[in-house]
């Protein structure tokens, strides 16, 4: 029987030289034969199939040398064996393995700073996971990625030792011992070069610095090469706005402490001169419309040089260009220095280049969300001329749908059609539903429990449905809410809501009378403009008196005169504008909203209306001015009196600071609970600022405010010198548990009997 072996050990060097080797030593040859059989020895974990699949030939091939060594390579190349041999014995080949050990467990001792999760991760990114084969270059590979993890953290003198303990089954478990060590720290910025700002004007710039009493929340202290390359962009936009054309940064130097505890970051800059704008000239192709383009300039003729402006003018004369069509429109703005006078003028030349349309528009990463529900943002649509203002709009569109992270459009030239281009909008899809169970805590209301299921994206429909629970003391709400935000292909909305709410007084006891409100309503949203939307609805409510102590005589009185229990069928007409940058922590912009309810049928005639505006204005980058304004008022129809169970409150968060929740109104003659009243007038004014050493996160903020505002009874006349008036600061934080909202007011304009409250915070809602 003749008997031959080839063998290769894991080295693909090794396999290469075999496999060579095979072609010229006669002794390792093997003469062609027809493969009779084909056996596999040596498996424990892996399928024959794998074996089989891999090899390139079949029972009923014939087999050569160079068929061995490609089989050889085909199966190394699947990563799992260490070793393989092929044996011949007759006609029949025998592929004898051995498999690698597989990786039965991953642990980590001496993890702190990390979650398990995340560094399991990391680990599955490099191939070393549970389950795979164990290989010791990769466990090698898997330790740099966790120092490396750790050194993003700026924990650099953490230690990982990997130790890899055999068990059965050929099976290894892998431990990864972790010495993490404390975090660098900075322990000096130092600025070299700067004459003109001190190095305290320049450091303020920066996100890093030597650290604060907040550095334990900021972290504004340890040194990231990302943040540092950060800091020297707005270093350098910094001087590029204020004439230093010539500004350059010569070096960066990062020097660590031999116990890799501290670090030291030295920045040398050349200021340059100052320059000033001179003037500014169009030249090139402008459509023959310069005077249009003219109008776009933002770079200002006596003005100190300003980058900002100068980028801000060449996208707008790109963007305006791309309005008409021309998607590849190139605009330079070239300087003209004059170092002798210290003046820079600037040419802007323009190259339209071609006109183009839009062949066809392309969705990716959707992988939940329906096409449809793209789509139907978009303004510019397919086979028509590219417009760079339908564009942006839809892109603005998609993203403000609040199903994704991250939306982007490119432009794609097609090769041969120089006036076609394909639209890309590659989207990045979050989670839309969620499920929350927890306690919201007021300085008024103590624990209320909360529950609900929300899908903003039901099903990738666009759809949103909402099953909401709260368990307040004081305010108790049931609801169920369904939007359609296409009911119709234009784009109006359809809203269903079916909720059962019930209230008591701020300031009575749990036998305090209350009142239910039951029904369900039906309403309709009209797109006018980007920004305005039209609502248009209906009610059918039930209100329910509950007697029990306390009851004021005008509940009593009124559910004599109408019953404990009335209906009403209250139409709604509303309008909302929302030019707001964000609706979390907006800093620029406008948020108005106008609604007014009219019962027109039911034992209750009223009507209602309620008008709200707000205004954020931008100081700088980190400050923002806001003011905002509520008015509200009801009258009762048909001769009947307005009821009061829709009365507008005042006082507390959301409205007059300082004094106790709905305590600025009218009250009970006989019981002294606070009624609240038909009429409504309050205006708030904050000054925001990011929080002291939390640099510029906008999630954890500072503000200054001065609140004035009261309710008025049905025959009062709104008088201002009765409004109160409070000033005081707070902090607005959006933490893991929800937004919080905490205030220290102090009441400026007061009368006696008004309930002062200076100390007011809640968690689970926002102002």
């Amino acid at each position: 029987m003749n008997f031959s072996t080839v063998r290769a050990r894991m080295n693909p060097a090794a396999l290469t030289l075999l496999a060579s080797a095979m072609a010229c030593l006669p002794s390792w040859a093997v003469d062609p034969f027809t493969v009779r059989d084909i056996r596999v020895e040596g498996l424990q974990r892996i399928e024959p199939g794998t074996v089989f699949a891999s090899l390139p030939f079949r029972v009923g091939d014939q087999y050569t040398d160079d068929k061995g060594a490609s089989g050889i390579r085909a199966l190394f190349a699947l990563g799992l064996f260490k070793d393989v041999r092929l044996e011949t014995q007759g006609d029949v080949l025998v592929v004898v393995v051995e498999e690698r050990p597989s990786v039965a467990a991953v642990e980590f001792i001496g993890l702190k700073e990390f979650d398990k999760d995340v560094l399991s991760k990391a680990l599955k990114e490099v191939g070393l996971a549970e389950g795979r084969p164990y290989d010791k270059a990769l466990a090698d590979k898997a330790e740099q990625e966790l120092k490396r993890q750790y050194i993003s953290r700026s924990l650099y003198a953490a230690e990982v030792v990997t130790t890899a303990t055999p068990i059965d089954r050929n099976r290894v478990n892998l431990t990864f011992t972790i010495t993490e060590g404390g975090p660098a720290k900075i322990a000096k910025i130092e600025l070299v070069g700067n004459k003109t700002f001190s190095t305290d004007t320049l450091r303020d710039q920066f996100n890093l610095d030597t650290g604060g009493w907040m550095s334990w929340y900021t972290k504004s202290n340890r040194y990231s090469r990302t943040k540092l390359n950060g800091d020297l962009e707005a270093l350098r936009s910094y001087y590029l706005s204020r004439g230093f054309l010539e500004f350059r940064i010569e070096s960066t130097q990062v020097a660590m402490s031999p116990d890799k505890q501290e670090m030291a970051i030295t920045i040398n800059v050349t200021e340059g001169e100052r320059f000033v704008v001179s003037g500014v000239k169009l030249e090139g192709n402008y459509l023959d419309k310069e005077d249009e383009f003219k109008s776009l300039v933002k770079i200002v003729s006596g003005q100190p040089y300003n980058a900002e402006t100068v980028a801000e003018t060449t996208k707008a004369f790109t963007d305006y260009f791309g309005k008409f069509g021309f998607a590849f429109a190139r605009v330079d703005a070239k300087p003209i220095i004059d170092r002798q006078n210290n003046r820079v003028q600037f040419v802007l030349q323009a190259e339209p280049s071609r006109r183009a349309y839009v062949r066809r528009i392309l969705v990716a990463g959707n992988n939940r969300t329906r096409d449809e529900v793209i789509r139907r943002e978009f303004r510019q649509l397919e086979s028509a001329w590219y417009d760079g203002d339908k564009i942006n709009l839809s892109r603005d569109r998609v993203n403000r749908l609040g199903y994704f992270t991250d939306v982007n459009v490119d432009t794609q030239e097609i090769s041969g059609a120089p006036d076609q281009v394909d639209l890309l909008f590659s989207v990045t899809e979050k989670p839309t539903g969620s499920i929350s169970l927890g306690a919201g805590f007021s300085s008024t209301e103590k624990i209320a429990l909360t529950f609900g299921i929300q899908q903003e994206n039901a099903f990738g429909s666009g759809n949103y449905l909402a099953l909401q629970v709260n368990t307040s003391k004081y305010n108790r709400n049931y609801v169920v809410s369904t939007t359609d935000p296409y009911f119709t292909q234009n784009g109006i909305s359809r809203s269903f809501d079916l909720f059962h709410r019930t209230t008591r007084p701020y300031l009575g006891d749990l036998n305090s009378y209350s009142l239910v409100n039951s029904g369900l309503g039906l309403r309709f949203g009209v797109p006018i403009t980007e920004t305005d939307r039209v609502f248009v609805g209906a009610n059918l409510e039930q209100t329910q008196i509950v007697a029990g102590t306390n009851l004021p005589t005008e509940y009593a009185n009124y559910a004599l005169k109408f019953g404990s229990k009335s209906t009403a069928i209250p139409l709604t007409l509303g309008w909302a504008h929302d030019a707001r940058d964000s609706a979390l922590v907006p800093t620029k912009g406008s948020l108005q909203s106008f609604t007014a309810d009219v019962s027109v049928a039911g034992d209750v005639r009223y009507a209602r209306t309620n008008y709200k505006y707000q205004q954020y204005i931008p100081l700088s980058k980190k400050y923002t001015f806001a003011f905002n304004t509520d008015l509200g008022w009801g009258q009762g129809l048909n001769g009947q009196d307005y009821p009061l169970f829709k009365n507008f409150y005042v006082g507390g968060l959301g409205s007059v600071r300082g004094f106790e929740q709905s305590t600025l109104g009218p009250k009970s003659s006989t019981t002294g609970i606070y009624l609240g009243g038909p009429k409504k007038v309050v205006f708030n004014a904050e000054f925001i600022t990011p929080f002291p050493g939390a640099g510029n996160d906008k999630t954890l903020r500072m503000f200054a405010f001065t609140d004035v505002g009261k309710a008025f009874g049905q025959d009062e006349k709104v008088s201002f010198g009765e409004l109160r008036a409070s000033a005081g600061i707070g902090l607005s934080w959006i933490s893991p548990m929800g937004p919080l909202r905490f205030s220290y007011g102090v009441p400026i304009r007061q009368q006696t009997g008004d309930r002062i409250q200076k100390l007011q915070f809640q968690i689970g809602t926002s102002f």
